[in-house]
């Protein structure tokens, strides 16, 4: 089955976070995952503002950060979902990145996995529920 992933997700699978069970036992599953290439810069800030707060060190830093590029997620890219996630982020008044990820995720038919407790609250009460799915129900 397919499943989209954010960063939320991804970020832990190398750092000890609340669900990191959830979110490992995905990586592990027979699902196929998915993102938008827009994931790797966000991983990427999500690595350094943790380096910036000391809770990892550069090299630790480093070494997520080329362990995260060799993952089998499979990039997809956002020029086809844009208008969409534009769209969405409008009717709901989250944001055009979070929506990215769930325009994927329409676009695929399948679940969006994530751990961003504002956009899953937003977004978990209308008819897109059936395509979201919370990191701590994995």
């Amino acid at each position: 089955m397919n499943k989209v992933i954010d960063a939320s997700v991804a970020i832990k699978w190398y750092i000890p976070e609340v669900y990191e069970q959830e979110a490992s036992k995905l990586q592990r599953s027979v699902d196929t995952l998915h993102a938008p290439e827009l994931i790797l810069p966000e991983f990427g800030n999500i690595v350094w503002k943790k380096l910036r707060r000391r809770e990892i060190t550069e090299k630790e830093g480093q070494k997520i950060v080329v362990e995260f590029s060799k993952t089998n997620l499979i990039y997809h890219p956002q020029r086809q979902i844009i208008k969409s996630a534009f769209t969405g982020a409008a009717m709901t008044n989250q944001t055009v990145y979070d929506w990215t990820y769930m325009a994927l995720a329409l676009s695929l038919g399948c679940q969006f996995v994530t751990a961003d407790e504002k956009f899953y609250k937003a977004l978990e009460k209308t008819g897109l529920k059936k395509h979201l799915l919370w990191i701590g129900d994995v």
